[in-house]
């Protein structure tokens, strides 16, 4: 997919302009991530107890969507971590979010790291790409159908799968092969365990397996009601609503699959919607609304894209090429990927 255009992109010179941008900062890290953590779970106790439903439990439930989907996907960040780096974090992050919303880090890790990689990206071995805009619209229709089962899935994978590939090791092949990613594409198989996985991935199984048995055994006897899986299901499909719609405006899909890409072209393949701080940073939380300008920089933290965007469109020399990722709304980047779908 080389051309004249990505030849020119000017890559040097945004590394350049941007490169005191890359230290994470612990402190935004646990405020961020405690903070938000705090506000889901609150709200979704909240609604739990609540005897009857009304307009504060409805806007009690938007709260702790909002804030749960912010919360766990910082699994985006720590995939991110360098080896070694923020391991309490990671721990928190996993007890407070990810095992019990069933989406522990290790499902991420490894997995999006081949997404960035030169010689995956985009290929038919990315498991986060299709190429919607190649293709029907059906599978985009068909993709956002998934969201009301993939709750369940994870369910049974801790639930009952977890445990019976403890036992049987033809089991253990196939959950870790096709049901241990977090990927759009369900043909994905995950290669054996390699340096880019999460070498704690079996407590982190086990420690969601607890989580499922404890919600069950506690609902066998009474000691939780039946309301705590409803609710649980319910902000979580949502949750993956609005991934899901995130998912599909932050490429543009147009690789067919059979084709390597640089970095230029992985950026120019990859939609920034700058839109509101606010707005925008609910449904694409933790610096996801500069997903193109993420793939210029896969290590650089969240908290640095928004300032290197601005930077970048001020600063380049030339910045026409890096404009070209811009979309102007999640509405206005989902309608362009709807419009080049056959």
């Amino acid at each position: 997919m080389t051309d004249i255009e990505t030849i020119d992109f000017p890559l040097k010179e945004a590394r350049r302009l941007t490169r005191d941008l890359m230290k994470p900062d612990p402190v935004i890290y646990w405020s961020d991530f405690l903070i938000t953590i705090l506000i889901g779970w609150g709200a979704f106790i909240y609604i739990y107890q609540a005897t009857a439903l009304s307009i504060a439990s409805f806007a009690a439930f938007l709260v702790s969507v909002f804030a749960l989907y912010r919360a766990v996907i910082f699994t985006h960040e720590i995939s991110h971590f360098k080896k070694g780096k923020f391991r309490l974090f990671r721990l928190a992050w996993n007890l407070f979010a990810g095992m019990p919303l069933m989406a522990p880090s290790f499902m991420y890790q490894g997995v999006h790291n081949e997404h960035h990689a030169r010689d995956i990206y985009g290929t038919r071995e990315d498991g986060e790409y299709l190429p919607f805009a190649k293709e029907s619209r059906l599978k985009i229709v068909g993709y956002m159908f998934l969201i009301f089962i993939l709750p369940a899935f994870f369910l049974i994978r801790f639930a009952v799968l977890a445990p019976l590939s403890w036992l049987i090791p033809a089991v253990r092949n196939f959950v870790w092969a096709r049901a241990s990613s977090l990927t759009i594409d369900l043909t994905y198989k995950r290669p054996s365990e390699s340096r880019r996985d999460d070498p704690t991935w079996k407590l982190q199984e086990l420690g969601s397996t607890l989580y499922c048995w404890a919600a069950v055994f506690l609902m066998t006897f009474d000691l939780l009601s039946i309301k705590l899986f409803l609710l649980w299901y319910a902000v979580v499909t949502v949750i993956f609503l609005l991934n899901s719609l995130r998912t599909l405006a932050a490429h543009k899909y147009r690789n067919p699959g059979d084709q390597k890409m640089t970095v230029p072209e992985q950026f120019l393949d990859s939609v920034d919607i700058p839109g509101h701080k606010l707005i925008t940073g609910l449904w694409a939380p933790v610096g996801l609304r500069y997903h193109a300008t993420h793939h210029l920089f896969p290590n650089m933290p969240y908290h640095s894209l928004g300032k290197a965007h601005r930077r970048l469109v001020t600063d380049l020399s030339d910045n026409r090429l890096y404009l070209d990722a811009k979309r102007d709304s999640l509405w206005h980047a989902l309608k362009v990927l709807w419009n080049e779908a056959n």
